[in-house]
C-alpha cells in the first residue's frame, strides 16, 4: 500500500526524487524501437469523421467524446470497428444527423460501411461502449452509453442489430454516460451490466469558465458527482437494477475509463472505476455480486503523492510476467499515468517512476492506453493516447497543446519501459487530438494492430509491421457452463520459462472494447506446454501441449483428463 508523504517522511521523498530524476532524465529520452506502426488509414475505405457536437459553448460533454469498439459483429473470422460519435448539441446543426459507425472487416485492411443495414446507427451523443452476448446466443451484442439515455442493441445474429433499449431496462435515466462494462458479477452464467456515469450536467447548470479572457471546459468539480449503477440479468432478456442492494451506489463519483478484473485472485470479478479529480473506485465482489469499495485500502485510489487524479483510461494485464494483474491509468495535463503494480495480497503500488511509464505525458491529456505485446517478445508494451481537451489551449497556457502525437512505450523485459514513439514506424507522427484506442489483430496475421478515434477528426488505423517478429498464440474462450463469451475468464500460459496470464475482459481503456480474443506474444518459444483456464466461478480446466503461431478456441469442457 502507498502511504501518503506526510505520514511516511524523509525517505519517500528521497526515494521519489531518485525516480523523478530516472524518468525524466534517462527514461525520457526515446530508445530504438523493434516495434513498427504504420498508418494505413487512407488504404482501409473508412470515411468516418467525428464530431463532438460543439457550437463554441464549451459544453463539458463535448471533450469527453468518444469511445470504440472492435469485434466480429457477423462471426466470419475478421475483427470489425465500430466507431462512436457526438451529436448535435444546442447551436449546432448538420445536414445530416451524426451517428455512430459500423464497419465491416472484408479483408486485405478494406473495410466497408454497414452502418444503414446494421441498425448500429445510434444518433446520440456516444461517449462509451461495451460488448458482449448478453441473452447466450452465440452473438455479439453492444451497450452505447451517451450523453443521455444508453442503448442496447442486441445482434439477431444476420448482421442487424435491434434496439431493445426499452425491453431490457437498461437506459439508466438522462446522465452524462462513462465507461460500460459486461460482467457476470454472481457466477450464474449470464453477464450482468455495470454502467458509470460522469457527473450531473444538464444544459440548464452548464459552466463554462472563462481563462485569461478565453471561454474554456469546465471542469468535474463544477457539478455534483453521482454514482454508477449495476443491473443484474434476468436471462430473459430483462436486466434489474440492483445499483442499491449490490452495494454500487453507496458511493457517487465522476467516471470515465473503466475495466473489470479479478484483482485479487478469488475468482470472482471486481470492478476498477477511474474518476475524474477525486479518488477512483475499487469495487471488491463478495462472489455473489454484493460489492465494497476498497481502492484507497488496495492502493488505486490515488497516485503515489496521495493526489487525486483526473483519471480518463484505465488499462489492465500482467506488465511484469508475475501472474498478477496490474493497472494503468491515464490522468491530465502535468500529471503522469500511474503504473499501479498488484501483489499476491491484493495491494498494488505505484511504481510510475521506478518502471519509466510515464516520460514525455505532462504536456497534455492522456485518454485510451493497455497494455499490448505489440512485437510478440512475451512481455506488454504501452500505448497511450494523447490530446487536450481544452479545444483553445494554447491560447491561455503556452505549455498545452491541442493536438499531439501519440506514445509508446516498449516494455524492455520485468515491466520496464522506454519511450520508443520516436522510431515506432509513421503511425505515432499524427498530431491530433486521441480520445478511444482499441487493439485487436485486424488482419489474421499474429500481430496486434491498433484504431485510434480523434476527437473532431478521422480515425487513425495502424498496422503492427514489427519485424523480426516472435512466435505468438490466440486464444478464444467460448464458455458452456459459465457465459458464451468467458468474459472474466483467466489464462495462465506456459511455454518453457515462460508463463503469462491474461483475462477475457468487455469493456477496457478509454469508454472503449476490444480484445475478447486473448493474445500472446512468446518470443523464440517454439510450443506452448500448457494453458491452465480457470472460468468464472473457479472451475479449473488444463489443457495440454499445443502448437504456436495459430488461432485456437477452448471450449469449457473439452480438456482431456490427462492433459
Amino acid at each position: 500500500m502507498v502511504f501518503p508523504e506526510r505520514t511516511l517522511g524523509f525517505w519517500p521523498c528521497l526515494c521519489r526524487t531518485i525516480a523523478a530524476l530516472v524518468m525524466f532524465g534517462l527514461g525520457h529520452a526515446s530508445a530504438q524501437s523493434t516495434i513498427r506502426l504504420t498508418d494505413v488509414t487512407q488504404e482501409t475505405g473508412i470515411t468516418f469523421k467525428h464530431t463532438d457536437g460543439s457550437s463554441g459553448r464549451h459544453y463539458i460533454v463535448e471533450c469527453m467524446s468518444a469511445g470504440l469498439a472492435l469485434f466480429d459483429y457477423d462471426n466470419d473470422g475478421d475483427i470489425d470497428i465500430y466507431f462512436l460519435n457526438g451529436g448535435a448539441l444546442p447551436g449546432t446543426t448538420f445536414d445530416a444527423p451524426p451517428r455512430n459507425a459500423l464497419y465491416r472487416n472484408d479483408g486485405n485492411w478494406k473495410f466497408t460501411d454497414v452502418t444503414e443495414q446494421s441498425g448500429l446507427g445510434d444518433p446520440g451523443h456516444g461517449l462509451g461502449v461495451a460488448v458482449g452476448d448478453y441473452d447466450n446466443d452465440g452473438h455479439e451484442d453492444v451497450y452505447v452509453t451517451n450523453f443521455g439515455p444508453n442503448a442496447l442493441f442486441r445482434n439477431n445474429g444476420n448482421g442487424t442489430f435491434t434496439d431493445v433499449t426499452a425491453q431490457a431496462g437498461v437506459a439508466n435515466g438522462h446522465k452524462v454516460g462513462a465507461g460500460p462494462n459486461f460482467l457476470d458479477m454472481d457466477a450464474d452464467g449470464d453477464l450482468d451490466l455495470f454502467v458509470s456515469s460522469y457527473g450531473d450536467f444538464t444544459y440548464e447548470n452548464h459552466y463554462a469558465p472563462t481563462m485569461k479572457g478565453h471561454t474554456a471546459y469546465a471542469g468535474p468539480k463544477s457539478y455534483q458527482p453521482t454514482p454508477d449503477a449495476l443491473y443484474r440479468n434476468n436471462n430473459d432478456g430483462t436486466f434489474t437494477n440492483v445499483s442499491e442492494e449490490s452495494g454500487i451506489a453507496s458511493a457517487r463519483g465522476t467516471g470515465m475509463g473503466t475495466v473489470c478484473l479479478d484483482y485479487d485472485g478469488d475468482g470472482d470479478t471486481d470492478i476498477f472505476v477511474g474518476n475524474d479529480l477525486m479518488p477512483n473506485f475499487l469495487w471488491q465482489n463478495d462472489g455473489a455480486g454484493r460489492f465494497e469499495e476498497v481502492g484507497l485500502m488496495a492502493g488505486v485510489a490515488c497516485n503515489l503523492n496521495g493526489d487525486d487524479m483526473g483519471t480518463m483510461g484505465a488499462g489492465c494485464g500482467d506488465c511484469d510476467n508475475d501472474g498478477l494483474l496490474d493497472l494503468y491509468v491515464t490522468a491530465y495535463q502535468d500529471q503522469t499515468p500511474s503504473l499501479y503494480k498488484n501483489s499476491t495480497e491484493g495491494i498494488f503500488e505505484d511504481v510510475t517512476f521506478f518502471a519509466g511509464a510515464g516520460a514525455g505525458t505532462t504536456h497534455t491529456v492522456h485518454w485510451g492506453t493497455d497494455f499490448v505485446d505489440f512485437d510478440n517478445d512475451g512481455d506488454r508494451d504501452l500505448f497511450v493516447a494523447m490530446g487536450h481537451l481544452q479545444d483553445n489551449i494554447e491560447l491561455w497556457d503556452r505549455r498545452g497543446s491541442y493536438l499531439t502525437t501519440n506514445l509508446l512505450f516498449m516494455n524492455t523485459g520485468a515491466g520496464r519501459f522506454v519511450d520508443v514513439s520516436a522510431s515506432a514506424g509513421d503511425g505515432l507522427e499524427p498530431k491530433l487530438s486521441s480520445r478511444g484506442v482499441a487493439f485487436d489483430d485486424l488482419d489474421n496475421d499474429g500481430d496486434v494492430d491498433a484504431v485510434v478515434l480523434n476527437s473532431r477528426r478521422e480515425p487513425t488505423i495502424l498496422r503492427n509491421d514489427s519485424a523480426p517478429l516472435g512466435h505468438w498464440l490466440q486464444i478464444t474462450l467460448r464458455g458452456r457452463a459459465t457465459n458464451r463469451d468467458a468474459i472474466g475468464a483467466q489464462v495462465k500460459l506456459s511455454a518453457g520459462t515462460l508463463t503469462l496470464v491474461d483475462e477475457v475482459h468487455s469493456g477496457r481503456g478509454y469508454q472503449s472494447h476490444y480484445g475478447t480474443r486473448l493474445y500472446c506474444g512468446l518470443g523464440d518459444r517454439s510450443r506452448v506446454d500448457r494453458i491452465e483456464v480457470r472460468w468464472i466461478g473457479g472451475s479449473v480446466e488444463t489443457f495440454g501441449s499445443i502448437a504456436v503461431d495459430q488461432c485456437i478456441t477452448l471450449v469449457e469442457g473439452t480438456s482431456k483428463k490427462n492433459d
